[in-house]
């Protein structure tokens, strides 16, 4: 048994044992910027948003540099200021525009968006092969390195990728940990690894609007992506990989960088690597031991990719409760995917029971996050999934309160426990910005922690948190193309949902709340756009 069990044991216990160091206080007037930065790299400007889905039916055969561009923005970009009353305890910090809070579409626990992305640009694209880093607040690439550096990308990659091995362009996904442990310590890595999935999650549904996939890879050699990327392996994780089919590409570029022999037949020490450094704006950075740890036991090689049909053991089981309860038709969602990333928030302690949420977004988020899955190269196509979902009815047109679990073959519900969970859901929420039984519902995801990392080893960490961020990506995403309020929160006792739910003795593992229903109505926000 790995150091990552280990780690999964203290997540799920946390709300009853603190996880070291538990008098940690974070340092708010020496946190690190909010992205990375090189000062002395240039930035190149991306295009505008490309056409539409609708305007570019049928023509897309690949992604070009206005879609890489619009999908970057809508992910990861800044699209928006907010400031609008609400309960989060960051709130007082907000009206000074050096704490500015800027919209995204993707969430990321505490606001803190700690994921670099690096695009390896080959043969075949619009820009000179290299390295480049995507820079959100300039929504635009900073080169890091000249020539083509995707034949060592595809010799981290290792055999065994898919269609990776065929890329000509690559999106490389790290995590800084330092931008989330500043905040969240020995926490943080369960936090990050969420994010990245979130991440993956919402540029698979921004590419599917144009028939494009997005199959990211989390098996490589973590340590050569590290090098190449010029960071130290234990301050940034590299999490995943992801092809990207461009318009145009005929194949594999084997030119060579401008500075370096060919990467695949190198030693490490003449393979290439980024010379520009991030400039670290805090003047302490901590280290912390659990961090350093779980970074290790997860930080596996390509040679460890797990064989086709290894997860099948970590399926979720069946729904289990009482008779079938059916749920309406999931409707079309109002809004596109586009705007609905756009539009994207957390209602932070806004949600209002005076009305009840309406049970077809109910079904429709319900249905969307049941069909989520990270599409990693261990997950085999058409295999169970690992996730099941449950949900807390508070206030729901025709369902009696109770918590049930979902039946997204049957599409139904089926009763686990009879009565208004209003009093247990706030008994055992930690923070002060929600008030979860005016939720009309609350959606819990599990995932079977221990028997993922039995079936394909510690990295399998990354694969169940990732997959638990994807489906909060889709919860909101749902959410706003419905116009409807919602919340993902961390800050719950595990150990309480697993026994309320009669999961006891099973290794499901409840690892976010998500909250749906109704905001208070004519909130107070700030018009960022006409500022």
């Amino acid at each position: 048994m790995g150091y990552a069990h280990v780690y999964a044991h203290e997540i799920m216990h946390r709300g009853r044992v603190p996880m070291e160091p538990a008098d940690f206080v974070p340092d708010w007037a020496d946190r690190p910027r909010k992205a990375k930065f090189h000062p002395d790299a240039e930035t190149l400007p991306l295009p505008e948003t490309p056409e539409t889905p609708e305007q570019a039916a049928g023509a897309v055969r690949g992604f070009t540099l206005p879609l890489l561009s619009g999908m970057l923005r809508d992910s990861y970009g800044l699209t928006g200021r907010r400031l609008a009353v609400q309960a989060n305890t960051d709130l007082a910090a907000l009206p000074h525009y050096t704490h500015a809070n800027w919209s995204r579409g993707t969430a990321s626990g505490g606001g803190l968006y700690p994921v670099s992305v690096h695009w390896a640009a080959g043969p075949g694209g619009p820009l000179a092969p290299g390295l480049y880093h995507y820079a959100p607040h300039q929504h635009g690439l900073r080169r890091l390195l000249a020539g083509d550096v995707t034949g060592e990308v595809r010799s981290a990659l290792g055999p065994g990728a898919g269609p990776a091995e065929a890329a000509t362009q690559y999106l490389v996904l790290g995590v800084k940990y330092w931008q989330n442990a500043f905040k969240y310590n020995s926490f943080s890595f369960h936090a990050v690894s969420m994010d990245v999935g979130a991440l993956v999650q919402t540029w698979r549904l921004w590419a599917a609007q144009y028939g494009l996939r997005i199959d990211p890879v989390l098996w490589f050699d973590e340590e050569r992506l590290a090098r190449l990327l010029g960071v130290a392996p234990e301050e940034e994780g590299i999490f995943a990989v992801v092809p990207l089919t461009w318009a145009g590409a005929s194949g594999p570029g084997r030119t060579t960088p401008a500075d370096a022999t060919p990467a695949d037949a190198t030693p490490a020490d003449a393979a290439p690597a980024v010379r520009h450094r991030d400039v670290e704006r805090s003047r302490r950075v901590l280290v912390f031991e659990t961090l350093l740890r779980i970074h290790e036991a997860t930080a596996g090689r390509a040679a460890d990719r797990p064989a086709p049909g290894a997860l099948d053991a970590a399926a979720a089981f069946p729904p289990r409760g009482g008779d079938p309860l059916p749920l309406p038709a999931p409707p079309a969602p109002p809004a596109t995917t586009g705007r609905a990333l756009r539009e994207r928030r957390s209602s932070f302690g806004r949600f209002d029971a005076s009305r009840p949420l309406a049970a077809g977004p109910f079904a429709a988020a319900l249905a969307d996050c049941a069909a989520t899955a990270y599409g990693t190269e261990a997950e085999r196509p058409g295999g169970p999934p690992l996730t099941s979902l449950y949900a807390f009815v508070n206030h729901v047109e025709g369902i009696e309160p109770g918590a049930y679990a979902y039946d997204p073959a049957a599409h139904t519900l089926r009763l686990r426990v009879p009565g208004p969970p209003g009093p247990f859901l706030q008994r055992n929420y930690f923070l002060s910005n929600y008030n979860l039984e005016q939720a009309g519902a609350v959606i819990v995801p599990t995932v079977r922690t221990t028997a993922v990392l039995d079936a394909v080893g510690d990295r399998g960490y990354r694969l169940v948190n990732g997959t638990i961020g994807a489906v909060a990506q889709t919860f909101y995403t749902t959410a706003a193309a419905f116009g409807l309020a919602a919340g993902v929160a961390l800050g719950f006792d595990n150990i309480s949902y697993r026994e309320e739910l009669g999961l006891t003795g099973t290794d499901e593992a409840p690892l976010l709340i998500m909250l749906l229903g109704h905001d208070r109505p004519r909130p107070a926000d700030f018009r960022h756009e006409i500022a």
